[in-house]
Parts: C-alpha cells; sequence; structure tokens
C-alpha cells in the first residue's frame, strides 16, 4: 500500500495453477496453456542458486547484496514470529532479465462484475490465467475481448507454488521497496500454510490479512516505526479504496440486472466506472498518497479491474474480525482458518463480514487484524 505503492497493487502474485502444470496435469487447460507454463516455471527453478552462495559471491553487486540479506531476515521473521512454513522457498534466487515473471489476464463478462474462473487439478477453479511471455497473454485477453468480455492484463512480479516446489526469491521481486518485498513473501507463505482448493477469494484474502500481519509485527520488531506510521496510514487509505470499489460493484450490479436497452446500460456503466476513477484520485489528493491504482484508471476501469479487486479484498474484514477474535493470536488463527476452509457455508459466512471494523487485534503488534497490501500486487497478471 501505499508508501510503496506496489505493496498495494492488485496482482503482484501467481499461485496455484502453476503447481498443476508442473505436475503435468491439464484440467481443463489446453495442453498448450499446460505446456507454456511448465516450460517457464521450469526456467525459473533451473536458474535458481542459493541465496547463501549468491552472497558469498565476491561478484554479488552491493545493491543486490543488500536486497537478499533482507530477503533472509525477512524469511526468518516469517518462520520464528508468524508461524509461517520453515522449508526451502524464497531461500534461493534467481534472475529473470525481466520485470515480470508473468502477464496475468483476467476477464468478466460486459455486464457482470462476476470474474471468468478456470479450472485446473490442483488449485481448482481460479479468477486469472497466467503466461510466461506478455504477446500470449494479450493474444488470450484479445480473443477475450472480441467476444464481448471486459479484460485486464497485467504483470506479476512473484508466484507460488503452494510448497510443491522450492520456490525462488525472483529479481522482479527485488525491484519495489522493502514493504513490497517483505509483503509478499509472506503472503506467498501464507499460501503454503493454507490453501482451500477453488476458493480464490477466501484464500487471497487470508494471505492479505497474513501480510499485513507480517509487515506490522516485522517493521514494530525492527524499530523501523516512521515507517510503520506510513504504512499504517496508507494501510486506512487502501480500506477507504476498498469500500470504493466494493459499491461501485454494488451499483453496477443492480445496473446489470435491470431489463434496460444496451446503449443505455452501456452510458451508464462508463459513468460509474468514471466517478470511481475520480473518487480514487481525490481520495488520493486529499491524503497525499498513491494507491497504485493510477495505470488502470488511465487504461480505464471496467469489470474485470473491480473483480480482480473484490478476490483480494472482500473477505478481509471477516479475517480481521477472527483474528481480533482470537486476539492476535497467530496459532489460534489459523486453526479457526483451516477449520472454516473446510465449510463451504462458513467460508461464505465469513466473506459476508464486510462491516467488520478493522482495527488492532492483538498483542503481538499495533496492527494486528489489519489488511494488508496484494492483489493484486497491487499491480495485475495471467495466474494465480
Amino acid at each position: 500500500m501505499l508508501a510503496d505503492p506496489q505493496a498495494r497493487s492488485p496482482w503482484r502474485t501467481l499461485v496455484p495453477w502453476l503447481a498443476a502444470a508442473s505436475l503435468g496435469l491439464s484440467g481443463c487447460a489446453s495442453l498448450g496453456y499446460v505446456g507454456q507454463a511448465a516450460h517457464g516455471e521450469w526456467r525459473l527453478l533451473h536458474a535458481r542458486r542459493p541465496i547463501a552462495r549468491v552472497l558469498a559471491n565476491p561478484a554479488t553487486t552491493p545493491a543486490l547484496r543488500a536486497r537478499l540479506a533482507l530477503v533472509q531476515d525477512v524469511r526468518q521473521f516469517a518462520v520464528i514470529h508468524l508461524g509461517l512454513p520453515d522449508n526451502r522457498s524464497y531461500r534461493s534466487y534467481t534472475d529473470l532479465h525481466r520485470p515480470y515473471v508473468v502477464w496475468n489476464v483476467v476477464a468478466a463478462p460486459e455486464f457482470s462484475v462476476r470474474p471468468r474462473h478456470w479450472c485446473f487439478p490442483i488449485s481448482g477453479c481460479v479468477t486469472y490465467r497466467g503466461y510466461f511471455k506478455k504477446r500470449r497473454a494479450q493474444a488470450f485477453a484479445a480473443r477475450l475481448a472480441a467476444r464481448g468480455d471486459d479484460v485486464q492484463v497485467d504483470g506479476v512480479t512473484a508466484f507460488s507454488t503452494l510448497g510443491h516446489f522450492a520456490d525462488p526469491v525472483l529479481s522482479s521481486m527485488l525491484r519495489d521497496g522493502d514493504l513490497a518485498l517483505a509483503g509478499t513473501i509472506f503472503h506467498e507463505l501464507a499460501h503454503q500454510l493454507i490453501y482451500v482448493r477453488g476458493d480464490s477469494e477466501f484464500d487471497e484474502s487470508f494471505a492479505m490479512t497474513v501480510e499485513a500481519q507480517g509487515l506490522s509485527r516485522w517493521l514494530a520488531a525492527r524499530g523501523r516505526s516512521g515507517e510503520l506510521a506510513g504504512y499504517l496510514r496508507a494501510r486506512e487509505l487502501d480500506d477507504r479504496i476498498d469500500a470504493l470499489f466494493a459499491a461501485a460493484r454494488a451499483r453496477l450490479s443492480q445496473l446489470y440486472a435491470r431489463t434496460l436497452p444496451v446503449g443505455v446500460k452501456r452510458a451508464r456503466k462508463r459513468a460509474l466506472l468514471a466517478q470511481l476513477g475520480g473518487q480514487i484520485r481525490t481520495l488520493e489528493a486529499q491524503q497525499h498518497l498513491e494507491s497504485g491504482y493510477d495505470e488502470w484508471i488511465a487504461r480505464g476501469l471496467n469489470n474485470a479491474s473491480l473483480a480482480s479487486v473484490g478476490t483480494y479484498s472482500d473477505c478481509i474484514p471477516g479475517f480481521e474480525q477472527l483474528l481480533r477474535e482470537h486476539h492476535g493470536q497467530l496459532p489460534q488463527f489459523y486453526a479457526a482458518v483451516r477449520r472454516i476452509g473446510k465449510d463451504a457455508a462458513a467460508r461464505r459466512a465469513l466473506c459476508r463480514k464486510a462491516g467488520a471494523a478493522p482495527g488492532p487485534a492483538g498483542s503481538n503488534g499495533p496492527t494486528s487484524g489489519a489488511d494488508g497490501s496484494a492483489v493484486p500486487d497491487r499491480g495485475p497478471a495471467d495466474g494465480s
């Protein structure tokens, strides 16, 4: 969020469809799509080098050395203080030689704010598709747009295979500030800890909540009080913008449900989306902060944009309330999330708690239970 705008961008991460592809399972995807995913991931894993070895190499630049040392600190904090998986993920490094690992495609029908889903054997149905080549993502998006869908294509800087493989830190993850880097690691490890197959909204909102906890507690533990204050202020803006997106989705849903001439619906849709963009820019100006949505607004918000934000934010209030109920104690919180994750009705009930008031949730950090930075990265792509 927002002291570091990339920390709040909606698509920072690519998740489990890669695991399915890597295991050679095509599911509902074409063999060509699965093949490009498997080949792309193999290249990433083949190129990884242990971080300790990179740091020991005299040829490593001071800038890269500093970023990888930060990764090591964050990685240990995740294990010791957040109870996240202690495995080989994010203990190696891969230089991509490009700004993004994949490009994500999100799509929604012209008159719906519900995203389209694509299904895979391990991850279940997810609300995006990821491509290792931008042109392939654009070509797929163009085909969807030609049939009338609203589409969005954005770059993603990180991915997770849910612990099936030892995911490396990618050079794309190091381009942004400390908060974006640390938040990404906390977010991706949260997916490895708990993942409900086929429920992107539940999974991403859980990871966002853990990300926020991790960042707040890590900044406090490292004595970075000025950055912590800025982060909390930025998160307040995030909450307000998430509310604007949710209100816009509600208004559009009501519009789409009405029996009106298509031309009238399109005109009113354009007006509502333009109004949302203006509201976001007004909030940014009032708070003197960036939200990370400027590029989306400049391109033109659409149903796919709104669906993306909903995937990463709609269930956060319910998770925050659950964390407060467990006094900010993460082990008890995780146990409760696992129980709820097994029951579709319970998951829906948690995600309906949109009125839960954000605020401090526990004794382990000044922002227990607060909403975190992404996803979508908060900046977009074609994967999970």
